[in-house]
């Protein structure tokens, strides 16, 4: 399993010869302006929530993805079929479906989410996925939050989780140790920092709190891929 980091909350994960793309919000992200989003290829386009900052290059990826489908919250993948894009899977806490590179378990996420004109974007979410490859949590814009003890019932074999640590609008990276301890996993890969003032960390305190609780925090550069 190959992880991409492009920037923000956007992951691109390759497993099963399947591309999946998560948030993508790159053109409007300043640290990662210079990545070039009509190079990027996708199989599934997945969004935790409607917060711009997490689907703002939906559109113009689809447009050169455009047999690529669009995995969201109900609410989200209907605004985006009136947008035009035409192959759309909706779910909702607690479901789960399989698809061709595995399972996606739809899972609380503690955040608000409006779509980019205002519009409700229904509950925000997280995702637990399934794969032959291993097993892995996004865990999207939240708080720390007791139900995500849920996760390690329904996987005791996660290879890592992808969390928010930048503070502020989700979690910072004391509270996703925490995380990190609820759902089972030692190896976190951190999101959701740095990208703008509000939310700007530690990297070397980030990373030491982490190891002075026997985890592993992996903080990305940018378009950096890692095998897992």
């Amino acid at each position: 399993m190959q992880v991409t980091y492009l920037g923000h909350f956007c992951f691109l994960v390759e497993v099963n010869g399947l591309k999946l793309l998560f948030d993508p919000f790159i053109s409007g992200n300043p640290l990662a302006k210079n990545i070039d989003i009509q190079k990027i290829k996708a199989d599934f386009i997945i969004l935790s929530h409607g917060h711009a900052d997490h689907c703002a290059d939906t559109l113009e990826i689809y447009k050169n993805n455009p047999n690529a489908t669009l995995i969201a919250m109900y609410e989200i993948t209907e605004w985006f079929a009136n947008q035009g894009v035409k192959n759309t899977h909706p779910m909702n806490i607690g479901g789960t479906f399989s698809f061709d590179f595995g399972s996606i378990k739809m899972v609380q996420a503690v955040h608000s989410s409006t779509l980019p004109d205002g519009k409700p974007g229904g509950s925000a979410a997280g995702f637990l996925i399934k794969t032959k490859e291993g097993d892995f949590y996004f865990a999207g814009d939240t708080a720390l939050h007791y139900d995500m003890k849920l996760i390690s019932l329904w996987s005791d074999t996660l290879k890592f989780a992808m969390m928010p640590i930048g503070d502020n609008f989700t979690m910072g990276y004391e509270d996703a140790c925490i995380a990190a301890d609820f759902v089972g996993v030692e190896k976190v890969i951190g999101a959701h920092y740095d990208s703008f003032g509000y939310i700007v960390i530690s990297h070397e305190e980030a990373k030491n709190h982490f190891k002075n609780n026997q985890k592993e925090l992996l903080l990305l550069n940018l378009e950096e891929t890692i095998n897992l």
